[in-house]
């Protein structure tokens, strides 16, 4: 059975949401942010060097990195569904979406993030910061437009790997700017397979 060595608050939520879409058994294996530094437990550097969550298990397989487990479970259990075929018009689409989301657009949340612990002696970024946030996020928001799910008609791994970088927008905000990307976040979370994986893996709220 499949294992996920998950992470309050943080990016293995998408993954537990991909599961339950999918309708694939799987564990949780539960680790909890040390309440005053926010950062995993050292029990994670178990089960990875790094330390840090989502991991997967499934028999053999082990993958970290949330990007790549999203393609592995597509690819081996979405039977057909959750991403385009390597041959279809929008599969390269598709792959540019998948890693966009953490290869580019998550940067500036993560430098906002860190650069905002630093106080003042952060202040002078903040503006660069902000301004790619708004870049990144209109960018996003035109790709979008009207569409229901960024690539395709229905629901891909694209949009699980997107939405956690909207809720990340949406801590501080700056989603009102954007209408359709908040109306998109919103009909993700709405979805049941979203919930159900909230109910799974506990309480969810990005910089709690």
């Amino acid at each position: 059975m499949i294992k996920i060595h998950h992470l309050n608050n943080s990016r293995s939520q998408r993954i537990l949401w991909l599961l339950e879409e999918l309708g694939v058994e799987y564990e949780i294996a539960f680790y909890k942010r040390d309440k005053e530094t926010r950062l995993a437990p050292e029990s994670l550097k178990a089960v990875h060097p790094l330390g840090k969550s989502p991991l997967l298990e499934d028999g053999p397989v082990k993958i970290a990195e949330s990007g790549a487990i999203v393609d592995y479970l597509v690819r081996t259990y979405g039977k057909g569904a959750f991403g385009p075929a390597a041959g279809d018009d929008d599969y390269n689409t598709y792959v540019e979406w998948l890693h966009y989301a953490e290869g580019s657009a998550m940067l500036p949340f993560m430098l906002s993030l860190y650069v905002g612990r630093l106080g003042e002696a952060g202040a002078p970024l903040g503006p660069r910061i902000q301004s790619e946030i708004v870049n990144h996020l209109s960018y996003v928001a035109k790709a979008l437009a009207e569409k229901l799910f960024l690539v395709g008609e229905s629901l891909t791994g694209a949009d699980v790997m997107m939405v956690f970088v909207l809720e990340a927008a949406n801590t501080g905000g700056v989603l009102a700017h954007f209408p359709n990307l908040k109306a998109y976040l919103e009909r993700m979370q709405s979805r049941a397979a979203y919930k159900r994986a909230v109910d799974r893996g506990g309480p969810y709220k990005l910089g709690a």
